[in-house]
């Protein structure tokens, strides 16, 4: 069980950093309208937010399964950066993305949006850092 969630981590991490730092751009770069971009972009933060959602759950479950093993205890000191990068998975989905879509101030909402996607990535960074074992 405890590579099963360091692979759920890594998972959660890797798709963070795929999407948010090298898709997305790329769609704005290449596309040759920025709606075209935006509206991509935002389907690809959507999807984004469940798989992060599924592995954190999956994450939580998983070690708490094994109460005695050295990922239990793991896990243990992950659970605020797994909580908090699940939160702000859903904060961006339900809260902010909706004013994106709708266009409001937005460059505040933008960068609200922006500060978030980086947060949550510091919390899976920072769950797969505590969940990969020590030598």
């Amino acid at each position: 069980m405890a590579r099963l969630t360091v692979w759920l981590a890594a998972l959660w991490w890797g798709s963070l950093s795929t999407i948010g730092f090298l898709v997305v751009p790329l769609l704005f770069a290449d596309l040759p309208q920025t709606a075209l971009a935006g509206g991509m972009a935002a389907r690809l933060f959507t999807a984004q937010t469940w798989v992060s959602c599924v592995c954190a759950l999956l994450i939580l479950a998983l070690s708490r399964s094994n109460r005695a093993s050295a990922s239990f205890f793991a896990a243990r000191d992950a659970i605020p950066f797994i909580v908090g990068g699940m939160l702000l998975a859903l904060l961006s989905e339900y809260a902010v993305s909706p004013h994106i879509v709708a266009r409001e101030d937005l460059r505040f909402w933008h960068g609200v949006g922006s500060a978030m996607y980086v947060l949550q990535w510091v919390c899976a960074a920072a769950t797969f850092w505590k969940l990969t074992p020590r030598p």
